[in-house]
């Protein structure tokens, strides 16, 4: 006989044992671990679970790049916000549409023996105007950044907060020997 059973179940109920307890602490500890969300100074939730700070810190991580994935305003024009369009627009471009129209040029006139010297050139004719508008419902980069800005702070917030959940006295669970009393007794 190399092995007990008895002496195995013993070892694997002493190690076992020792983890439902632990677990248990932390999920206990996770029912009484709350702490306060401040941003500013200012009291935005009060007395969060821990549990559900660790939930809000995965979310502000999604948000952040959902908002960094926002369209930004075309640097290169000047936006105004047009209330009428409910949108940011662009002034007014004027542009000119023009046709090339042939010409005649005449060099020398024409005589009894040679006919007349003409060479043909283009000339440009305004054959009408036109006004661009461009529309936009992307954002500014300052408003993009300001909310960056907002969504980092509550992170950090969040963050803070969770530390300090974490920093709560969790009471020691003994839920191990029961179990395993049940169990092999």
């Amino acid at each position: 006989m190399q092995i007990k059973a008895d002496d195995v179940i013993r070892k694997t109920v002493t190690m076992l044992t020792r983890l439902l307890d632990v677990t248990a602490t932390k999920d206990w500890g996770n029912c009484v671990a709350k702490a306060d969300v401040v941003v500013d100074g200012n009291k935005l939730l009060e007395q969060v679970l821990v549990s559900y700070l660790l939930f809000l810190e995965k979310q502000l991580v999604d948000l952040h790049m959902f908002v960094r994935k926002l369209p930004t305003l075309d640097a290169s024009e000047t936006w105004t916000f047009d209330a009428s369009a409910d949108c940011w627009a662009t002034e007014p471009v004027q542009t000119v549409r023009t046709k090339k129209i042939p010409r005649n040029h005449v060099k020398a006139e024409a005589t009894d023996k040679h006919p007349a010297q003409v060479e043909v050139y283009y000339e440009d004719v305004t054959v009408g105007y036109w006004r661009t508008v461009k529309f936009s419902g992307a954002l500014p980069a300052q408003r993009i950044n300001e909310l960056l800005e907002r969504v980092e702070k509550l992170q950090q917030a969040v963050k803070f907060a969770r530390e300090e959940a974490n920093n709560t006295e969790a009471e020691d669970q003994k839920v191990g020997e029961a179990v395993f009393q049940y169990l092999f007794s």
